[in-house]
């Protein structure tokens, strides 16, 4: 088993503490949160902790440094999954690999629980398929969710739905979906995959939401003050035994401390160090976003046209017209190639446009930065609260149009630029309306305020008398507590 434990990584846990083992999917957006877990599991609760990777993820993905020395690091061999469709989707294959690596999690399991006790096992809610094997071993099983709990809400939703349906029916959700809080979803609003019930991915999805309810429990990356009344319908759900609890115990983001401790100097720290405070509009689309040739162009005139200062982080547009691109820039282009003539001739002084990276979590918090151009992913959107940075709101795909109209309804802290009806685009004029509306109007101005107060609730939520902290308290207490009713059972 010594095998498995990756080179360079902890040292295997001290048995004097219960150990928590957490099970991370193959994606940034999960791993980095899944490892701020681990550290407050270790640092605020007195556990042990293995994070647990894939082949798939150790080959293109490092953990964050800095964490721990009670976390433990174990990436499971590769399994072959050459023989699925080559058009198989993406969350297909992740799925079938952590199926086929039950075996090699099994014995690494097996292993840590032959010199100290198991608390839980924490596979993040695209690993639910390693659930049946918690109840195995007898080991309690808490998913970790690494969006909102309005998207658990949502698959809690889809399986209430099929109740009672003949195997292979499928019905549409309602249009429009009525959520917690008066919040109302179009069909267009719905995450990918959930707006037609005859997308090949909606069985998948539907299937994934009935294993949930194998969980003990949720621990969902968000806080009570930001979702408050979809966490009291979870609440009033458990309470009838129809769901598992959940937990919000985030925001889970880096510090700025520890990004600065990975990245080193930045020139674009510099750069913001040089800039008035509350001057600079930070653009960013998060690691899979993309933009077509024709969006990114109009972009950058709605930028240039809107007179204030920017951090734009460029990446690969899209050719093909998806709004997605986990491989952009893969081939060796620079995106900046892809930018207006003229455009950094013409900006110069108070724009930058880098390409394809970065460190956000230092650029959100520094004092220049006054708004965050948003393709509003959950990383990306709890990052903003932290900073207390307001949101010109842009999405793109999977749930993030959720996640938009949550922060501009429901929580009054985004700003939403209108699409035309060619395709989508939003025009240049738009762009400029909406960067000039969220940093000098009336409007702006009380979008401004309630990110004040939201990071204020997300700095409170985690303080030791606070909600999330409570929270994941609450958690520990109940797995120390199973620990020690079968240590007497024994």
């Amino acid at each position: 088993m010594e095998s498995l434990i990756r080179a360079g990584s902890a040292p295997a846990p001290s048995t004097a503490r219960p150990h928590v083992v957490l099970l991370a999917s193959p994606d940034a957006g999960h791993l980095i949160p899944l490892c701020e877990l681990a550290r407050r599991l270790v640092e605020h609760h007195g556990f042990a902790a293995t994070i647990v990777t894939f082949h798939i993820l150790s080959e293109r993905q490092a953990l964050p440094s800095g964490l721990p020395a009670s976390v433990g690091v174990a990436a499971l061999p590769g399994v072959q999954t050459d023989d699925l469709p080559a058009e198989a989707l993406r969350g297909t294959v992740l799925v079938e690999t952590v199926r086929r690596s039950l075996p090699s999690l099994r014995t690494l399991l097996r292993s840590i629980g032959s010199t100290t006790p198991i608390a839980a096992l924490v596979p993040d809610f695209l690993c639910s398929t390693a659930l049946p094997l918690a109840a195995e071993l007898g080991v309690p099983a808490y998913i970790f969710f690494t969006s909102n709990v309005a998207l658990l809400y949502l698959m809690h939703r889809l399986v209430e739905l099929h109740e009672g349906a003949s195997p292979g029916e499928y019905r549409d959700l309602p249009d429009p979906l009525g959520m917690p809080g008066g919040l109302s979803l179009r069909r267009a609003d719905l995450p990918d995959g959930y707006r037609s019930c005859k997308e090949p991915v909606y069985a998948r999805l539907l299937a994934a939401g009935k294993r949930h309810r194998l969980a003990d429990g949720f621990l969902a990356n968000t806080f009570c003050e930001m979702e408050p009344a979809t966490v009291e319908a979870f609440k009033q759900v458990a309470d009838r035994g129809a769901f598992p609890p959940v937990f919000p115990v985030g925001p889970l983001v880096r510090s700025n401390s520890e990004e600065e401790a990975a990245a080193g100097a930045s020139p674009l720290i510099e750069w913001l160090d040089r800039q008035p405070t509350k001057s600079v509009v930070y653009v960013s689309f998060g690691s899979g976003g993309a933009l077509s040739v024709e969006q990114t162009a109009e972009l950058a005139a709605g930028l240039e046209a809107s007179g204030h200062r920017f951090l734009w982080v460029v990446r690969m547009p899209s050719l093909d017209g998806r709004s997605h691109s986990f491989c952009a820039g893969a081939n060796g282009d620079d995106p900046l190639s892809w930018l207006p003539e003229g455009f950094a001739q013409r900006t110069e002084g108070r724009g930058v446009a880098v390409s394809g990276w970065a460190p956000q979590v230092r650029v959100l918090s520094h004092p220049a930065t006054a708004a965050f151009v948003s393709h509003c992913g959950w990383n990306s959107t709890l990052e903003s609260a932290v900073a207390g940075v307001p949101i010109v709101a842009w999405p793109l795909h999977t749930e993030q149009r959720m996640n938009a109209l949550l922060l501009e309804e429901s929580l009054g802290v985004a700003m939403r630029p209108c699409a035309g009806e060619d395709g989508g685009v939003v025009a240049r004029e738009e762009v400029a309306d909406a960067v000039k509306e969220l940093m000098e109007g009336e409007n702006g101005r009380a979008v401004r305020r309630r990110a004040e107060e939201l990071q204020q609730a997300a700095a409170c939520a985690l303080r030791p008398e606070g909600s999330s902290r409570q929270a994941l308290e609450d958690v520990a207490a109940r797995w120390k507590a199973t620990l020690i009713r079968e240590r007497q059972s024994c």
